[in-house]
């Protein structure tokens, strides 16, 4: 890669979120968005992790996304090709090698020639022991991963967040299509900007700018109004646009979506994006820099587009993250209908009554006791005849124990209470926990191969750290105009947005206009979220919160710990994710002062 610098802006569009997402980005993305340089594909996650090692281990599966090759390339090949349109995807999942052989196979008998990029290295899931010693510690919580690992029934996978550095030097040997590992999310788009401008290890101002170009575009139409807030002002949840984003050598970005889509690109969709699954907006770690997004302002600079600046770059780590998935024991699931009057309550005693049947029967068969239990009962409040879901999830240590609910569940619709009916699921699966922790840099081994020659890239493992770059946040100064009598609810005063990392999630509430803050800091206190979600949770009196400030984005972000019941697949929660949580505070009453909206 050559150091000189280009003017042209680099377009990049992002058709995926998630794995398994939806087939209509690409489609959209070549058919309605002009002058794309690249797509990028987004489908990793911890749990997925999991199910593509567990399906290596049991037969079903290969390791990578396999639909990325069928689904989602293959039918769009030719254009992809014929318009330079070019891919990065972290679809190769734990085997990136029998991906890109999937693709080659595949295209070769469509009667076309493409040149596949395999960024490797980052799986370690053979050298778990050697990875994982007594000092090794869970980012999250501290607590030792070697004596939760040794718990584990089977570890599924280990791998490392690795950057972008790769993925640009794949890109300038010419692939047409990169395909990664567990790359971090944000390095499939600041790949091609590494590559097309020419940035260096050491930029880090522009690293943290193409981090967050990536960080706003991984999670496809999250950006553009799905998830948003005030849902009602976007239009055509079936026709959303795939984001788009217009990246400058300088840094800039540009947000925006195709003509002629629905959806919705304003400052507030931007923004929950940006502090989406962020703890510290200041310090926001991932494998080539240590971003700053404390003071990146948003502005509105027309339809659906919103201009993006002010990142900068603290310097990076010798670390990686880590993630390993391991299975543990078992768990049981059902979801019963109860139907007609007082259904809730019949759907609570449901759910006691099984509990009761089935754990005699574990002793009456020596088995040992579950572990975990929980019953939800989903809707049926009010008077009159309703209908309820009661929602069962039982843990137990071994597969047969947890089988005798599923088995034992529907004998409600003839032993227990009238208006049972047939479950809509029930199903036995192995419980899937994570745990995340740093791995040196010098531990992970990367390649990057070209039509399979081996090519060299950049890599900087050395730790470089300038606090000084990031000046000191501080709260807004405490209102002294307020009402007590004067509250309105925190959806008139911001958006929020929430998701979970782990074991904890975070809320981020981004003010409407930045003289509300100071009233939403006054009311949104650690102590007064900590107690709030441990109410709503029932997980205590209150929860450990720290509380960050963006004020580029007039924005506070909380963290609530210990609050996910062990997060993603572990959790027996009903929003395992947190994708809730945010809502679950926007009706709560802020003090204002008087004349506030007049």
């Amino acid at each position: 890669m050559g150091r000189g610098r280009v003017s042209k802006t680099v377009k990049i569009g992002a058709a995926t979120a998630f794995f398994n997402d939806s087939r209509m980005g690409i489609a959209q993305l070549l058919e309605k968005a002009e002058g794309l340089d690249y797509i990028i594909f987004d489908f990793l996650a911890e749990s997925v992790m999991g199910g593509l090692g567990r399906g290596i281990a049991n037969g079903t599966g290969q390791g990578f996304a396999a639909d990325f090759v069928d689904g989602y390339i293959l039918p769009h090949l030719p254009v992809l090709l014929d318009r330079g349109i070019r891919i990065v995807a972290n679809a190769g999942g734990l085997n990136p090698a029998a991906c890109a052989e999937a693709l080659r196979i595949g295209a070769e008998a469509a009667g076309l020639k493409v040149c596949i990029g395999v960024v490797d290295g980052d799986n370690l899931t053979s050298r778990a022991p050697e990875i994982i010693g007594p000092y090794t510690c869970d980012m999250f919580d501290s607590s030792s991963v070697q004596e939760k690992v040794e718990s584990a029934d089977h570890i599924n996978a280990l791998v490392a967040y690795t950057g972008a550095f790769p993925i640009a030097a794949a890109l300038a040997a010419g692939a047409d299509i990169v395909i990664a590992g567990r790359a971090v999310d944000s390095a499939l788009a600041l790949g091609p900007l590494i590559y097309k401008f020419g940035w260096r290890p050491d930029d880090f101002d522009l690293l943290a700018a193409g981090t967050l170009a990536g960080h706003l575009l991984e999670c496809s139409a999250q950006v553009t109004g799905g998830t948003f807030t005030d849902w009602r002002d976007v239009p055509d949840w079936a026709g959303i646009g795939m984001p788009i984003g217009e990246c400058s050598a300088d840094g800039g970005l540009v947000i925006t979506k195709p003509e002629g889509t629905g959806g919705l690109v304003s400052v507030g969709t931007v923004a929950e994006q940006l502090l989406y699954e962020v703890s510290d907006p200041q310090r926001y770690y991932v494998a080539d820099v240590i971003c700053d997004f404390a003071d990146v302002r948003l502005e509105q600079i027309g339809p659906d587009r919103v201009s993006v600046s002010g990142a900068r770059g603290l310097g990076r780590t010798s670390t990686y993250k880590a993630s390993i998935t391991y299975d543990a024991g078992w768990r049981a699931t059902a979801l019963i209908p109860i139907i007609g009057l007082e259904s809730a309550a019949k759907a609570q005693r449901l759910g006691e009554e099984l509990f009761t049947r089935t754990s005699a029967m574990l002793r009456q068969s020596k088995l040992p006791p579950y572990t975990r239990t929980r019953c939800d009962v989903i809707g049926g409040e009010g008077p009159g005849a309703t209908t309820s879901l009661c929602r069962l999830v039982a843990d137990h240590p071994d597969q047969a124990g947890a089988a005798l609910l599923v088995r034992e569940q529907s004998s409600g619709i003839s032993h227990m209470s009238v208006g049972i009916s047939l479950s809509l699921n029930a199903a036995v699966r192995p419980v899937q926990r994570i745990a995340g922790f740093l791995v040196p840099k010098s531990l992970v081994s990367q390649t990057v191969t070209v039509d399979g020659a081996n090519v060299p890239f950049l890599s900087k493992t050395n730790a470089v750290v300038n606090e000084q770059n990031a000046p000191a946040t501080t709260l807004p100064a405490l209102p002294d105009d307020v009402d007590p009598e004067q509250t309105v609810p925190l959806i008139l005063l911001a958006w929020a947005r929430s998701g979970d990392k782990g074991n904890l999630f975070n809320v981020a509430v981004i003010a409407r206009k930045p003289e509300y803050l100071p009233y939403i800091a006054a009311a949104l206190t650690p102590e007064i979220i900590g107690k709030h979600y441990g109410s709503l949770l029932n997980a205590g009196p209150s929860l450990p919160v720290e509380r960050f400030i963006a004020p580029g984005l007039s924005a506070l972000n909380f963290v609530v710990g210990d609050s996910m019941d062990g997060g993603v697949l572990a959790s027996t929660s009903i929003d395992p994710v947190a994708k809730g949580m945010a809502q679950l505070l926007l009706d709560f009453p802020i003090p204002v002062r008087a004349g506030l909206f007049d």
